[in-house]
């Protein structure tokens, strides 16, 4: 690695820890530790849950997109917008109003602790499988990269090393550490990507766009494709992106304790509503460079389009190979450091909304004790601790970059997610419906997820159902992976209001729960 580049690096990699340490150094209390006092900024906020939904795969991978997809994504983004409206006017509401710090403790006042159980011990397995493996999954093109410049060593030193110095900050400093940092590792990632356009800008022929659009590099919208089993037909983009985000940020944990962190509800709306937004022209910026790639590597004849098109080169590759055999010295290390960014920031939000989980919503609802709030501080950072030694121990076991068990652990939140949601609607709409009526559907609804994304295929062309023990073939597909949200929630509202059918009257705690709660749980 040049010299130039890996100063870069070192300086990022000291630079976060003790800048997370310098700003959350004073807490007072559990309520600062887990959301600011409620105090922070509604656009730090904004691009902290920009910078926490952003892997170090989603920004090597993203520019890849147009290689095979064009601008189709966007799609699903469009989809993101409308989902978060909703969740801004529809969720977010009631987790002010009820004054909490986890977006369970709504579901423990509507139909009480064992649903709220169910939903956190779901959250806690499922951000262990998806943010472990997303944290090994990171630490793939960073090997790459640093065995490129002669730099070799194993996955878990990458690991071990991105957690320890994560864990600095979010151990001392709490939501507001993980906030700040998160916006100076937004602003790296971006400012990294922008350095990409700009250079690329330098070495593509003038026209360079009209060449991307006459090979349709820049279609935005698909509405010929299947929309059962094509991620990218328009309706299914739209909606199951919409339905997706709506989950994300408005039933998940890891999202919905930033926006508890901002100053009132308006401010909480702003961000969650400013960050679909932000979203939107982030993956814009990365599909731009993704086309800039397409025509700097000779676009339908170049070397580089034809090995993805051949499918020996996958299109997460192609960022990842112009980083380190292209860039300049200086934005090449700059890019690299964003890389770590976007690990370092997913992994410092999910041992936040971990450790807030567990006090809040299992500690304090099952041991029915009232604990002083220094202890809740220390049970709080305890838990931060013991988070990331279960992170780095899980993303530890895995030794090589295509274990199949990446893909399935990256996309666990499929099975879960609408029964999340489900059961957020359900107790919204559905006023008879109990808490044995909401925890059997949600149970239901990831048994049947898991039956509908493991062993139900479609055809390709007639979309007829078939069940299939075995992978999928070139004819027959599983269904569209952003309708799994969609379809929990359907499977968790039908199931649900059925079953609420056999009460004559409302559950008294559907009244209940949007009333004004005075004191903070924790």
């Amino acid at each position: 690695m040049n010299p130039v580049d890996l100063v870069i690096v070192i300086v990022y990699l000291a630079a976060m820890p003790i800048i997370g340490v310098l700003v959350g150094r004073r807490q007072k209390s559990a309520n600062d530790y887990f959301v600011g006092e409620r105090s922070m900024p509604w656009w730090a906020v904004t691009l902290s849950v920009v910078a926490t939904e952003t892997s170090t795969l989603t920004v090597i991978s993203t520019p890849g997109l147009v290689f095979g997809s064009e601008f189709l994504f966007l799609e699903v983004a469009f989809g993101y917008i409308l989902g978060r409206i909703v969740a801004a006017f529809v969720l977010l509401p009631r987790y002010f109003r009820g004054n909490y710090v986890s977006a369970y403790e709504f579901l423990g006042r509507r139909f009480g602790r064992g649903l709220q159980g169910t939903a956190s011990v779901t959250f806690v397995v499922t951000r262990l499988l998806a943010e472990g493996l997303r944290l090994f999954a990171g630490a793939i093109p960073i090997k790459a990269i640093l065995d490129h410049y002669g730099i070799h060593t194993s996955y878990w030193h990458i690991v071990v090393l991105l957690t320890a110095l994560t864990l600095i900050y979010a151990f001392v400093g709490g939501i507001k550490s993980v906030i700040w940092v998160d916006v100076i590792q937004w602003s790296l990632y971006v400012l990294g990507a922008l350095g990409a356009v700009v250079f690329l800008a330098t070495k593509l022929p003038d026209g360079w766009t009209s060449i991307a659009a006459s090979q349709g590099r820049f279609q935005l919208t698909d509405f010929t494709s299947n929309i059962v089993t094509s991620p990218y037909a328009f309706i299914g983009a739209v909606v199951g992106g919409a339905f997706l985000s709506m989950a994300s940020h408005g039933a998940d944990q890891l999202i919905v304790g930033r926006l508890l962190s901002t100053k009132s509800l308006r401010d909480g709306q702003r961000a969650l509503i400013g960050s679909s937004f932000v979203v939107f022209v982030q993956f814009a910026l990365f599909l731009v460079v993704g086309a800039m790639l397409w025509v700097y590597t000779g676009g339908k004849t170049g070397a580089t389009a034809t090995a993805v098109a051949a499918g020996k080169m996958s299109g997460d590759d192609v960022f990842s190979n112009f980083i380190v055999n292209d860039l300049p010295v200086g934005l090449a290390g700059l890019l690299i450091a964003g890389i770590l960014a976007s690990t370092m920031g997913a992994l410092a939000s999910a041992l936040n909304a971990l450790s807030t989980s567990t006090i809040a919503d299992l500690y304090q609802r099952f041991t029915h004790r009232s604990v002083e709030d220094s202890k809740l501080l220390r049970y709080g950072r305890m838990w931060t601790l013991i988070w990331a030694v279960v992170f780095a121990i899980f993303a530890s076991l895995f030794t090589n970059s295509k274990d199949p068990v990446i893909q399935q652990g990256l996309g666990i939140v499929g099975y879960t997610y609408g029964a999340l949601l489900g059961s957020f609607f359900l107790g919204l709409i559905v006023k008879k419906a109990r808490q044995a009526d909401a925890v059997i559907a949600f149970a239901c609804s990831v048994v049947g997820m898991a039956f509908l994304i493991l062993f139900v295929k479609f055809d390709k062309t007639t979309t007829a159902v078939h069940i299939q023990f075995g992978a999928a073939t070139k004819t027959l597909v599983p269904l569209a992976t952003y309708w799994y949200t969609f379809v929990g929630v359907v499977i968790t509202m039908v199931v649900g209001g059925l079953l609420a059918l056999r009460h004559r009257d409302a559950d008294p705690h559907a009244a209940e729960v949007d009333a004004p709660k005075a004191e903070v749980t924790v």
